[in-house]
């Protein structure tokens, strides 16, 4: 029979929170690499004004009713899903079926606007410490205990380091 004492369970509960963070950095760092791939590729992408299905479309030269037949609906349909994709209404579901048709993969990703999710990261517990730090200079300062400049930002570099490393829910609030 195995038995831990409570020290024991602290110490391995610890253990694995340590290693679910390490694995959370590994996904970020893993997924920043991916994004960094795709960002090279998609730096002069702009979608076309008339869509993408209407454009290959032309391009292509298949008239509303040779796609509509590959996708099993009436010509109309197609123009009303060329309308849905320009007004972002468009599911998923079928821009993969029409891509199917058009014997093309579909690919859709969300790309971090800071370049990388380390970035936004860092963005972001960056405001969350410093909106704490300075919250509790405030009232430091009330009390008539106020802190330098070189104090506050040291303050807020810590604070954001370990709001980085930690990854608390909060951080998306």
């Amino acid at each position: 029979m195995l038995h831990l004492s409570r020290y024991s369970f602290k110490f391995v509960n610890r253990k694995i929170k340590i290693m679910n963070k390490d694995k959370q950095k590994l996904m970020i760092e893993q997924l920043d690499r991916r994004f960094m791939k795709l960002c090279s590729c998609l730096q002069e992408l702009e979608v076309p004004e008339k869509g993408w299905i209407n454009t290959l479309r032309k391009t292509l030269n298949i008239s509303l009713k040779q796609l509509g037949v590959k996708l099993r609906v009436s010509s109309q349909n197609i123009n009303q899903l060329e309308q849905r994709e320009i007004d972002g209404s468009v599911t998923i579901k079928r821009l993969k079926e029409v891509a199917e048709a058009l014997n093309m993969n579909f690919v859709y990703s969300f790309i971090p606007k800071d370049g990388s999710l380390e970035t936004y990261i860092e963005k972001r517990a960056y405001e969350i410490a410093k909106e704490l730090t300075m919250r509790t200079s405030h009232t430091m300062k009330l009390e008539d205990q106020g802190n330098s400049n070189e104090r506050l930002n040291k303050a807020i570099k810590d604070r954001t380091e370990k709001i980085k490393n930690e990854l608390p829910k909060y951080l998306w609030d």
